[in-house]
């Protein structure tokens, strides 16, 4: 009896939590991203850096990854906005950072990017 109680309690608990949300499609905007950018939790970064989970983090903190001088004096976390300004005018948000891209110019692609990167949870 005490078993099943116990059961019962922990079935509860576990059903009492948020369920964790599937990562938005990828956009097909993305693909030049995925060049360089891996997105899947735990896989090493490549050529840059891991973008899982980075929604909500500090730019530059990655483990293991070599960021360049200038994306250490980034300091705001990648909110959904910061994200936005990044992809559309990377070297204004940090001027000489070593990604090789020009920028996204459409605000409605860049703002799906974003959504999409906010997603990697």
């Amino acid at each position: 009896m005490i078993v099943r109680k116990l059961f019962l309690v922990a079935g509860l608990a576990l059903a009492a939590q948020p369920a964790m949300a599937d990562p938005l499609p990828k956009p097909p905007s993305f693909a030049t991203c995925s060049v360089c950018h891996k997105v899947q939790a735990g896989v090493p970064s490549a050529m840059g850096p891991n973008l899982w989970g980075v929604g909500g983090r500090q730019p530059a903190t990655l483990p293991g990854y070599a960021y360049s001088p200038a994306m250490k004096k980034v300091t705001k976390p990648w909110t959904r906005a910061a994200l936005i300004a990044f992809l559309a005018e990377p070297q204004k948000i940090a001027p000489g950072n070593k990604m090789a891209y020009a920028g996204q110019k459409d605000p409605k692609v860049a703002a799906a990017l974003a959504d999409y990167l906010m997603s990697l949870k």
